[in-house]
């Protein structure tokens, strides 16, 4: 389905993002995945299941550098040639209230979520807007729909992701790119993992009870796979999908 293509998944080497970047490639794509640790990429390439048509890249990159996103989105695209689909993945989710968020957490959580998507994609889109074709599908939360109670700051820069994506399906309006987001509830990665032992260590409860806490936030009261949410991005990427811009599809198990 997606032979000949290129995709770009920040992110890339562990969670959601691996799992979307194995979607990607088993559909024929050259992936480059990006992140700050080249063994975890490296091994994630390696550890791609044959047969494959496409295959996993391995390109460190730290989202909240910009000269580095630059360098090394233009180091993909002399690679592997134009990129076709962007997935901005790579993020940070950590709850604080918000009067003990001091500044530098402030930035940190919109330097990653924020800041690292819209450079991405800015890069991405030099060589995208020249190709016949292309995807962006930015990995939101449903904290970017709703707010997320004791996480302003993670839910500000999550709004804000949604907002870029809808600006962008504007301005590109009528032409063969199309700007999503998806909007996932708890997904059984090792971010629910350590943010069950930090509410566990800030609440006094267990981490199960913790970890229970946020499972009953999905509406159907399990954790979401990785692939659920890789499944999406793949039929936004494939045929039938050209008239789905701008929008926000939310995976938590029902209504938000």
């Amino acid at each position: 389905m997606l032979d000949g293509r290129h995709a770009l998944v920040t992110g890339g080497g562990t969670g959601i993002g691996l799992a979307i970047a194995t979607a990607l490639a088993r559909a024929g794509a050259q992936v480059t995945i990006t992140g700050r640790r080249a063994e975890v990429l490296q091994d994630a390439a390696a550890g791609l299941a044959a047969p494959v048509t496409g295959g996993l890249h391995p390109l460190v990159m730290d989202v909240t550098d910009e000269a580095q996103v630059s360098d090394a989105i233009a180091r993909a695209t002399a690679a592997r040639g134009p990129l076709h689909i962007c997935i901005p993945n790579a993020g940070i989710a950590e709850g604080r209230a918000i009067h003990k968020t001091d500044t530098d957490a402030w930035r940190r959580i919109m330097a990653t979520n924020l800041d690292g998507s819209f450079w991405t994609i800015r890069e991405s889109l030099a060589s995208m807007r020249d190709a016949d074709w292309g995807r962006v599908v930015a990995i939101s939360s449903i904290a970017g729909l709703k707010g997320l109670k004791g996480a302003a700051a993670y839910s500000a820069s999550k709004h804000g992701l949604i907002g870029l994506i809808r600006g962008l399906s504007e301005d590109y309006m009528g032409s063969p790119l199309t700007f999503n987001a998806i909007c996932p509830g708890y997904v059984d990665t090792e971010i629910v993992s350590r943010n069950a032992d930090a509410i566990s260590a800030r609440a006094g409860i267990s981490a199960d009870a913790a970890r229970d806490m946020m499972i009953a936030q999905n509406r159907h009261h399990r954790l979401i796979a990785p692939d659920e949410v890789a499944q999406a991005v793949l039929w936004l990427c494939g045929p039938g999908s050209c008239s789905v811009n701008g929008q926000c599809i939310e995976i938590a198990g029902g209504q938000v």
